[in-house]
């Protein structure tokens, strides 16, 4: 398959409604199902179901290895790994403790939702297939069982489920459509508008009741392309799998070598009698036609494959942003000489684009979460409150950031929340710097009690010695007045 990235729907409605609902979806409809062919084929691809498991091979058919090297998988697998190796977080953009507060609930609202888990969901779809459907609802409209948080996150199947955009200045959303097929067979499409829930049949049948989420169906695409984290070097993969398959065949042949008998007249039952025998018996013909019986052999160049294999690798790592393997040392290397040589840098730099992207998506996410929350918990948030963050590489370099930390807090010219802010240790930078502030207080405190305790220590210190030297003068005036009169009589 010639596969290209996911085509995106538009629609030159302006605002859906149950009289243009259907001629909306029966317009989306043959460019999802091309869509839907191509992230099957991926997903499959995914999985291990590859061109090469069909192989035909004309020559010596019974020795047809299929060999798949899986590198799909594995790309797909460092990429959410990379990405989403720790939770998306929530922070607070400005001092106010009651927004932090209510961006803190928000976090546990998200916790007990497990939406890490559903984030992952999300990455392997949309690094597989190039997008990936999210839908939150309320407990009560979700169906399910009220719990702490206030609303429900689903990870939508992409195969089955399509947002429609408009094809004017700014392409929103119009609508978003998720559909199911029951047990009869019969398919109901579920879509939602800005103001309207419907329900269609295939039958073309509507049902339209009003809701004020808006389109709580959210596409996560992966770039713009909707290209999937593989889908740009299935070739060389597929040539890989060829090459190795190639390798395997060549083994066995060259260990099931075919026997050549030359200027030997041999019978079918004879050969059967060799190959049971493990032996024959044969004579020259005469003087000038000598017999011969010998393997026909041809051993295939390991080295040279071996080499080809290495570099179209290198290439599949090259073309995605993976780090390679070449591992290599020096007694000169440093940390960062490493992340440039090994590929870790080109691995990051895709790695955020992808943040871009997906915070573009969760942007849309979280304008519903806090409009259920607002309106069943009353926290009062504003998106322009809080700030997506990545936490997956605060603790690297931890030593360097370190040490900016404390330099930048030593320059009287910088204030210290600017220092928590840009560098780089600490996932939620306010509340790092509230808890340090804080901290910072009471050790002051407890610094100036102690200097209080010690001056009053040492007061009654001076006070107790300066008694003890009266005392001391006294008794030695007595003894000498004492000594005087004595002599004197």
């Amino acid at each position: 398959m010639n596969l290209f990235g996911r085509k995106v729907i538009y629609t030159d409605v302006e605002h859906v409604t149950r009289g243009n609902v259907v001629d909306v979806l029966q317009k989306a409809m043959p460019i999802h199902q091309m869509n839907r062919a191509d992230i099957e084929y991926l997903y499959r691809y995914y999985k291990g179901d590859q061109p090469i498991l069909g192989r035909v091979k004309d020559v010596r058919p019974e020795i047809n290895n299929k060999i798949v090297v899986n590198r799909a998988n594995e790309i797909v697998s460092f990429k959410v790994g990379y990405l989403l190796g720790e939770p998306v977080q929530y922070v607070s953009r400005g001092n106010d403790e009651s927004v932090a507060e209510g961006v803190s609930k928000l976090n546990d609202y998200a916790l007990s939702e497990d939406k890490a888990a559903k984030d992952k969901e999300l990455a392997d779809w949309f690094h597989i297939c190039g997008t990936s459907y999210r839908m939150i609802l309320p407990d009560r409209m979700a169906d399910v069982e009220e719990d702490e948080s206030p609303f429900e996150i689903f990870t939508l199947d992409p195969r089955n489920t399509f947002v429609v955009y408009s094809s004017g200045l700014g392409h929103r959303p119009i609508l978003g459509v998720t559909y199911v097929q029951k047990e009869d067979n019969t398919v109901v499409f579920c879509c939602y508008s800005e103001d309207t829930y419907f329900e269609v049949t295939e039958t073309w049948d509507v049902k339209a009741e009003p809701q004020i989420l808006g389109i709580p169906i959210i596409e996560y695409p992966s770039n713009e392309a909707r290209l999937g984290a593989f889908e740009i070097v299935l070739p060389l993969l597929d040539a890989i799998n060829n090459v190795q398959s190639n390798r395997m065949d060549g083994v066995e042949q060259f260990v099931q070598a075919l026997m050549l008998f030359h200027n030997v007249d041999i019978s079918s039952e004879d050969y059967k009698n060799l190959r049971a025998e493990g032996a024959i018996k044969f004579k020259d013909i005469d003087a000038t036609l000598k017999a011969d019986v010998g393997y026909l052999t041809a051993e295939l160049n390991q080295t040279q494959t071996q080499t080809l294999t290495d570099d179209m690798y290198d290439t599949v790592l090259t073309i995605c942003g993976m780090p390679n393997r070449n591992g290599g040392s020096s007694t000169s290397d440093t940390g960062s000489a490493v992340i440039m040589r090994d590929g870790w840098s080109s691995a990051e730099a895709r790695a955020k684009d992808s943040e871009q992207m997906f915070k573009r998506s969760e942007k849309q996410f979280l304008k519903i979460a806090i409009k259920i929350c607002n309106n069943l918990r009353a926290l009062s948030l504003k998106m322009s409150a809080l700030e997506i963050r990545f936490t997956r590489r605060n603790y690297e370099n931890i030593s360097e950031k370190a040490s900016v930390l404390v330099a930048m807090l030593n320059n009287g010219k910088i204030a210290p929340q600017l220092a928590f802010t840009h560098c780089g240790m600490f996932s939620d930078p306010q509340l790092a710097y509230k808890i340090s502030a804080e901290y910072a207080e009471k050790q002051e405190e407890k610094q100036e009690e102690n200097q209080e305790e010690k001056k009053l220590s040492t007061g009654k210190s001076l006070k107790r010695n300066g008694e003890t030297t009266s005392e001391k003068t006294e008794n030695g005036a007595e003894g000498t007045a004492e000594k005087t009169q004595e002599v004197s009589t």
